[in-house]
């Protein structure tokens, strides 16, 4: 490659960087914005960082994202690993449509799932709530969840679980003895993916949500039309770098996994 071509490479990665994190770098910055308006830069203070814990509507926001993204996660991790784990090994009539199903919460526009998924619940008569987020949310994670299974039980040994049943281990012995912590990272890394769709979905939760169940995404939304404060982007921050504690330290046990393998 000549110096020019790699000079151009270069110069594009730089770009890519560039355009996807100096939006986070703005919010970090202008969380220490003394201007309450948040529009432009007048001084340091970190008061913001203690303010935002005072803010009773932003913090009971924040809680009840956390609870349906904790319990819409962990439904649809239990319901989507069986099911990864059940259309990769049996065969049945319908199997092949069920299989394509799962792509339809991915594939279409939220809008559209969000729409649906309102005539549902009214033609049921369920009362829009904390609830009714939480279906939605389990509606739109399981397929993402089978599909990162799916793809580490691709990978998978068959032969260790014909092994461990030649042992005398039974079908459900052989599950979570043998299977389940095989496909465990592909499990983990579908619980992660569902958790930050869940934690940041807006447009169908728009949708779904009924009175005193506003979800974090949805107050930020509404504050836009007032304007976004400093509270905010201090909150948001504080997100940002608990994710980046957290995938360091998910990187780290990998590393000393593939050390150990090494060994």
């Amino acid at each position: 490659m000549s110096k020019g071509s790699r000079f151009f490479q270069n110069f594009f990665i730089v770009l890519v960087f560039l355009f996807l994190y100096i939006p986070i770098v703005m919010v970090v910055i202008f969380s220490f914005n003394t201007s309450q308006m948040n529009i432009v830069w007048e001084g340091f203070t970190p008061r913001w960082y203690g303010t935002f814990f005072q803010n009773r509507s932003l913090m009971e926001a924040l809680w009840l994202s956390l609870y349906i993204a904790v319990v819409s996660t962990a439904i649809a991790t239990v319901i989507g690993t069986l099911g990864a784990v059940g259309l990769k090994r049996f065969e049945f009539r319908g199997k092949h449509f069920i299989d394509q199903l799962l792509y339809i919460p991915v594939v279409i526009p939220e809008v559209v799932l969000g729409v649906a998924l309102l005539c549902i619940f009214s033609a049921l008569k369920i009362e829009l709530g904390v609830t009714t987020i939480i279906l939605s949310h389990v509606t739109f994670c399981i397929p993402f969840v089978v599909m990162n299974v799916r793809a580490r039980i691709a990978g998978f040994d068959k032969s260790l679980e014909e092994a461990a049943q030649d042992l005398g281990a039974n079908g459900i012995q052989t599950f979570f003895k043998v299977t389940l912590p095989l496909i465990m990272p592909g499990v983990t890394s579908g619980a992660m993916l569902s958790f930050s769709l869940s934690l940041d979905d807006v447009i169908i939760s728009f949708f779904v949500t009924g009175p005193g169940s506003t979800t974090l995404p949805l107050k930020i939304f509404s504050m836009v039309k007032t304007g976004v404060t400093p509270e905010v982007n201090a909150l948001s921050t504080i997100i940002m770098f608990v994710v980046i504690i957290g995938i360091s330290i998910r990187a780290g046990i990998q590393v000393k996994e593939l050390r150990k393998k090494a060994v």
